[in-house]
């Protein structure tokens, strides 16, 4: 096999880097920061994410780390249940769970899958030269690193997608901000809160009493809380039911995350230009409405790993082909969603959440079936 560089050690870059080591190829993983340690954040891995970690012999590690049992769902600013499902339903249906867990915990365990020597921690690619069927990538700190393959895993500001498509307009502000915080709590729900005026705010249960809490709210760019994050979310949030307000309080301030949140609303031409492909973020960076972003990034990686060929870059073309469509639409409808939650008008609001009761009332598995093409996925077999 042929040597490939992954620029980027994030949860793409370093499912990516697993794969190919896993068929040969000799890789070598550029990271600019000083560690590979993420910010204290939760993620949700899907049924379509756990086959795709499957490849690589990770999935049933990440299985371990399942906490969500019992119902899960939307529902309204005063606790009432819009629609509901459970993870038995879910499991039962798709041959998974969702496992809710720590981005720390998945990115630990990615780079265990490692030989060691793979990841170069604080160098970053410059520049990519060379030839379309030659990439040379010119680290930050000078060296020349030719390759069969380059893999920009670099993020929803990729500058590797700022080169290989430099007419694209790049991402652009979803209309709101997010915040992301940790605090403790046993015997609590998964769900999604939605109220007014744009505001969402999400409890997610993980194993060790740890829950994953974020939140929403559709505000011009740029801002910051003048007495705090969390005292921010603390006016907008402390009348809504419970536990929002007790997990507000017992959270440390200090570590209390604000992102503006972007998403690339024109697909790109294609992910990849002769022998450089994009994957995650950088192809198609979404909104978190889905909880797709990362199991995107593991898809596209798993995907890359089996399609492409030293010896064929024409290979790409297949990867371009297979990925595209699918994140596409995945984008566009978690857009949606996003659209949706941002809604101000109270007639709106109204309509919306009746909708959505509607629809919970066919079932458990009703909102489950909107699901079906995103979660259904197989990776490909040898």
């Amino acid at each position: 096999m042929g040597h490939v560089v992954v620029v980027g050690a994030g949860i793409g870059g370093l499912t990516a880097a697993a794969a190919f080591q896993r068929r040969g190829w000799e890789v070598t993983v550029l990271e600019r920061a000083p560690s590979i340690e993420p910010v204290g954040s939760g993620l949700a891995m899907a049924p379509n994410a756990l086959r795709a970690l499957d490849t690589i012999e990770v999935g049933d590690q990440v299985r371990k780390l399942a906490a969500m049992q019992g119902q899960a769902g939307i529902r309204r600013a005063d606790g009432r249940w819009l629609s509901r499902t459970s993870a038995e339903a879910a499991n039962a249906r798709y041959g998974d769970p969702t496992v809710l867990l720590l981005r720390s915990s998945l990115v630990e365990r990615l780079a265990g899958r490692l030989t060691e020597g793979t990841i170069r921690l604080n160098t970053a690619a410059s520049t990519i030269s060379g030839t379309p069927d030659r990439p040379v990538v010119v680290t930050s700190g000078g060296e020349e690193l030719p390759a069969d393959l380059v893999v920009a895993a670099d993020g929803i500001h990729s500058a590797t997608r700022a080169q290989l498509f430099p007419e694209h307009p790049g991402p652009v502000y979803a209309g709101v901000t997010s915040w992301r915080l940790l605090a403790s709590g046993s015997g609590l729900s998964t769900s999604e809160s939605w109220g007014g005026p744009g505001l969402v705010f999400g409890v997610m249960p993980l194993v060790d009493d740890q829950v994953y809490c974020y939140a929403t709210a559709a505000v011009p760019a740029g801002q910051k809380a003048e007495g705090g994050e969390l005292g921010e979310l603390t006016r907008l949030f402390q009348s809504w039911h419970d536990p929002i307000p007790k997990l507000l309080s017992e959270a440390d301030p200090g570590k209390v995350l604000r992102h503006d949140i972007y998403s690339l609303e024109q697909p790109l031409p294609a992910f990849h230009r002769g022998r450089i492909a994009l994957l995650g973020d950088a192809a198609h960076a979404m909104t978190p409405n889905l909880g797709q972003g990362a199991c995107q990034a593991i898809e596209d990686a798993i995907v890359l790993a089996h399609l492409a060929d030293p010896k064929h870059p024409e290979s790409l073309d297949a990867y371009s082909a297979a990925r595209l469509p699918r994140t596409t639409s995945i984008v566009t409808r978690s857009r949606t969603i996003c659209r949706i939650t941002s809604w101000r008008n109270p007639v709106a609001v109204a309509a919306r959440n009746t909708m959505i009761s509607l629809l919970g009332k066919l079932g458990p598995t009703a909102a489950l079936r909107q699901m079906d093409p995103i979660f259904g996925w197989q990776p490909p077999r040898d």
